[in-house]
């Protein structure tokens, strides 16, 4: 990743030095005189337009619009030159990111308001969880064992890597409660760019978190009626936030970040078992993948009768998404209907 990043660096110099001539960019504003804001996912993204909706000078961007999620992008020249620029730049910081620290140390505007969504979140960000039945990635998993001592799968456990570094959960836009605190975090950044405009986004900041407020209640309430306290995804969990912000249960067959597609006998089997055993009437998966693994854990029940359906982790939404009126807000939404038919 390293190197790839090195040569998109040296790409985009060979650009911006071809650009640099005759242009002239404010402290706070591209080119055009308005305020760029660069985010690198669509929550990202839609949190600053609800922020910022009724400025004319802003200026938002969203670098991952095309359906690649966070765990498998790689940034173009193009990319870079956007935030070496712009005023404000939003991304997660997970491991998915390593990448932004390369640009940001060669950004042009040094006076740059960056936000790292696990540094806002500080001791609330969560390890990623291995749980039981669950399985590795190959290429990270952990083989210090003693000869002869089996891998024992009984007991969860935090992701970690060979180091013994901690492997965070970087789907933290997945609890309303998270972005509660995000969007404090951005409206504060908003206005240091902005000061002329800072009763709007303190104005926008208080209607939305409202918004979000409501609709936490709305899961607790769901959550707190549920016959079930368990979902089980044939599929990668990026959903420990939200379970674990409502006292849910699950099981997966992969962790959130996982790059693995196929699931081994052991699992499907344990998975297959956990259904029977906890009464369930679905399984689940993530959006944009296929239901073959979830449908293979159907077909190794008792019942064989169960329903597969589908949480959206947002890590596919697309700008054309974005322009047929598809909303942070209304995501969530729609994964409370099939949460609740899922606990139910």
């Amino acid at each position: 990743m390293k190197k790839i990043i090195s040569a998109i660096l040296v790409a985009f110099y060979a650009v911006t030095c071809l650009a640099a001539c005759g242009t002239n960019t404010s402290a706070a504003g591209d080119a055009s005189g308005k305020i760029s804001v660069v985010a690198t996912i669509f929550p990202e993204y839609d949190w600053v337009k609800n922020i910022a909706w009724d400025i004319d000078n802003i200026d938002v961007t969203m670098l991952l619009d095309n359906g690649v999620d966070l765990h498998s992008y790689q940034p173009t020249a193009v990319d870079i030159a956007k935030i070496s620029d712009c005023d404000m730049f939003i991304y997660v910081g997970g491991e998915s990111d390593e990448w932004v620290e390369d640009a940001l140390s060669e950004a042009k505007n040094k006076d740059m308001v960056v936000i790292n969504l696990l540094e806002t979140l500080g001791e609330s960000v969560k390890a990623e969880e291995v749980k039981e039945g669950m399985e590795h990635d190959h290429e990270d998993e952990d083989h210090d064992h003693e000869e002869g001592e089996e891998n024992d799968h009984e007991d969860d456990h935090d992701h970690e890597h060979e180091e013994g570094e901690i492997e965070f959960d970087e789907h933290v836009w997945l609890s309303l409660k998270n972005t509660a605190v995000i969007c404090d975090a951005i409206e504060a950044g908003l206005e240091k760019i902005d000061a002329a405009n800072a009763e709007s986004y303190r104005t926008n900041l208080d209607s939305y978190k409202a918004e979000l407020d409501k609709l936490d209640k709305q899961y607790e309430a769901v959550t707190s009626a549920a016959e079930v306290k368990t979902v089980l995804f044939g599929d990668r969990f990026p959903f420990r936030y939200l379970v674990d912000d409502y006292g849910l249960d699950y099981y997966a067959a992969f962790v959130g970040c996982s790059a693995e597609t196929e699931a081994s006998f052991e699992t499907i089997v344990f998975l297959a078992n956990k259904v029977d055993e906890l009464g369930l009437k679905h399984v689940m998966k993530i959006e944009g993948t296929k239901a073959d693994i979830a449908d293979t854990i159907i077909n190794n029940t008792n019942g064989k009768d169960m329903d597969v359906l589908t949480l959206d982790s947002m890590q596919s939404t697309t700008s054309k998404d974005v322009k047929e009126g598809t909303t942070y807000l209304g995501i969530m939404m729609s994964n409370l209907e099939v949460l609740k038919k899922a606990l139910n």
